[in-house]
């Protein structure tokens, strides 16, 4: 491993970040994480901006977010803004640190998602299909994206820029698995609506490594697809981690109780969805833990007994 062993992770406390960074600590890496919360081996924001990026940086990650699905927050103009500026604004501040920084990291990985494609129940999207902006979510990703540009030209031609556009992450401690967990081990799990509506979605395990890939591989550069390569419908999902648990999912939930829990514009992460195939982040050479849905539910479940 080289002098640059460093990794800065902004959001590393996050449900993501803790597990990545354990597994960079594992390899060898040193890792730097940037949070509103004090800690050992930790910046706070301003700390960064004031004093720059760490020396011996090898790559700059970035997971900062307000939860966009956290059912205690209502969808109000004020959370908005916090989903908005929490993943922009962070991103932004990172880019321009490496834009000043005398030298540059390897490699600046950041994560969007899969809402910059318009859902559709028979379009198949990969990194080169075109985005065009059409709600909320999809010009959030858009701004987000863009915000991890670089001005100088030195730095663009130093520094990879790879950008994730992850899908749901399936894990135990956080994410939508969290949320639905007990409903479906009490026997109350369904569908949402019809359940045809594809769900985009990727291990935990395979999220954080894929992250790691993008930080070690020099040739990786551009969109990446974070998702599974085996494509399922929320049936699907809602099938197989029932199986996981050995619980009935015959009770539905109506789109209108989505709509009116989170609010239409929100709900329609899960009520909607759109079929997003790795193309590219295979021909990398990505090998995927976690490819089909089955598999996926067993681990996560088995993790929780």
């Amino acid at each position: 491993m080289s002098c640059a062993s460093n990794i800065v992770v902004g959001g590393g406390t996050g449900f993501i970040g803790r597990m990545l960074c354990n597994k960079l600590q594992t390899k060898g890496y040193g890792v730097t994480v940037v949070s509103r919360m004090p800690g050992a081996n930790r910046l706070s924001w301003d700390e960064l901006k004031q004093n720059g990026l760490p020396d011996g940086t090898k790559a700059v990650v970035n997971l900062a977010g307000q939860n966009v699905m956290d059912m205690s927050r209502r969808w109000t103009a004020g959370f908005k803004q916090n989903v908005y500026f929490s993943r922009v604004n962070t991103t932004k501040t990172l880019a321009c640190l490496i834009d000043a920084a005398p030298a540059k990291p390897e490699a600046f990985v950041t994560i969007s998602g899969v809402g910059i494609y318009k859902p559709d129940c028979d379009k198949e999207y990969t990194e080169e299909s075109e985005t065009k902006p059409y709600d909320f979510f999809s010009d959030l990703c858009k701004d987000w994206e863009a915000a991890a540009q670089f001005e100088r030209t030195d730095t663009r031609e130093q520094c990879r820029i790879v950008t994730i556009r992850s899908g749901v992450v399936l894990g135990k401690d956080g994410g939508m698995i969290k949320q639905m967990y007990l409903p479906f081990y009490l026997g109350l799990g369904g569908p949402i609506g019809d359940g045809k509506q594809y769900m985009p979605w990727i291990h935990l395990c395979d999220i954080t490594n894929l992250i790691i890939h993008a930080i070690e591989c020099s040739t990786v550069k551009g969109v990446l697809n974070g998702v599974a390569p085996q494509p399922c419908t929320n049936m699907d999902f809602t099938k197989a981690f029932g199986k996981a648990l050995y619980r009935p999912t015959l009770i539905p939930v109506p789109k209108m109780a989505m709509n009116c829990l989170l609010n239409k514009e929100r709900a329609i992460m899960i009520t909607e969805g759109q079929k997003v195939l790795p193309k590219k982040t295979l021909s990398t050479g990505f090998e995927f833990q976690y490819p089909d849905i089955e598999s996926a539910c067993k681990q996560v479940v088995s993790t929780h007994q």
